[in-house]
């Protein structure tokens, strides 16, 4: 018993040295060929006090003096910082980049936060005060807002608020209907699991038949099971991940531009903004296309062929019936719910040759 004691006692040693390891909390420089840091170019974690509440953003670009771009992640409670560094972008060679963590979230995270605070209106007004530190500091008239998935709801809502602050809206992972979307993902699923005969998880999704009543959630919604089948079947977070602990956990755990405690606030909020707030329920019982029909600025949907997480289809019918003074819709055929970490390739290309120069002309689908 004592021998085993040791051994378990070493292995924890082992695991907790490896995550402090793994944690030194500093973002990586930008280096030229010398080695040296990058003349003119910026990498930094930030806090700012955003609405009264102090708040966390990783700030990113080759030269400083690009146009910036406001990235809102998704979750409601999920930074996608630490998947740049597991999936590079090259976003950071054409835009300086801040990656905010909302508020309840990752490095915004504190237990002082009241759950009765936590409303999408909240998020929408940081957002729109985020816009407006990064506007100042950067020295730029308008900046560019990409929302994903959650992200997206609060951003729609932020450039119909606001849409003097922007020169162009874009969403990946758009959603519109979102309870709509969960049905039609749960039916997409169930029958691919008749089809191919998994009684296991035929029975699994059939113990929990998503419904909904006066508004509220039900268990299936908050269980890991949807998550389960959704990466399982490549309709989720990427169309390759297989799993939430390899695909989503272990690269937050191993980006080293977070303090060891930071990563665990990661988790925290992430929890804290599911289980203690209405935020998923504002999501699931509003429809954005009843709320925001029309943005007077340029918009630019970004979908991936496989994403049932938000649906591919439904982005699409959003996109149809918006208003927009120029409007684009780009379909990404190897991609689920995230396009930028799945062909980071093809979509900073778009954001190079028609979003910066305020076109269409690579959209599947557009109006000038």
């Amino acid at each position: 018993m004592l021998i085993l004691l040791s051994l378990l006692l070493a292995c924890i040693l082992i695991v907790v040295s490896v995550l402090f390891a793994w944690s030194p909390g500093k973002p990586a420089p930008f280096l030229n060929e010398s080695g040296k840091v990058l003349k003119g170019s910026i990498s930094e974690k930030i806090y700012v006090n955003i609405n009264g509440v102090k708040q966390g953003m990783f700030i990113e670009s080759k030269n400083k003096a690009n146009p910036v771009l406001l990235f809102l992640h998704g979750g409601p409670g999920m930074p996608e910082y630490a998947f740049t560094q597991k999936y590079p972008t090259s976003l950071e060679n054409y835009f300086t980049v801040c990656y905010w963590e909302q508020r309840g979230s990752g490095l915004s995270y504190s237990a002082d936060i009241s759950p009765k605070t936590m409303t999408a209106e909240q998020l929408v007004s940081d957002t729109l005060a985020v816009t407006n530190y990064l506007r100042k500091r950067f020295g730029q008239e308008k900046i560019y807002l990409m929302g994903h998935s959650w992200g997206s709801f609060l951003g729609m809502q932020a450039a119909a608020r606001a849409p003097q602050l922007y020169h162009a809206y874009i969403g990946m992972g758009q959603v519109s209907q979102q309870f709509e979307s969960e049905k039609m993902a749960y039916t997409y699923m169930l029958g691919r699991y008749k089809a191919t005969g998994n009684e296991r998880m035929v029975k699994k999704l059939e113990a929990y038949p998503i419904t909904k009543s006066d508004g509220a959630l039900n268990s299936y919604l908050s269980s890991s099971l949807r998550d389960e089948a959704m990466h399982d079947l490549g309709i989720g977070t990427t169309h390759r991940m297989k799993s939430v602990i390899t695909g989503i956990f272990l690269p937050v755990m191993q980006c080293r531009a977070y303090t060891l405690s930071e990563k665990i606030n990661i988790w925290r909020g992430k929890a804290f903004l599911n289980n203690s707030t209405d935020l998923r329920k504002q999501m699931y019982t509003t429809d954005l296309s009843v709320k925001v029909p029309k943005l007077d600025i340029p918009v630019y949907f970004f979908s991936g062929k496989y994403d049932y997480t938000v649906s591919h289809t439904l982005a699409k019918k959003y996109f149809d019936k918006l208003q927009a003074p120029m409007k684009g819709f780009y379909t990404f055929d190897h991609s689920a719910h995230s396009p930028l970490f799945e062909e980071p390739a093809k979509f900073v290309r778009i954001m190079r040759e028609d979003v910066l120069n305020g076109t269409v002309d690579h959209a599947d689908s557009h109006t000038k």
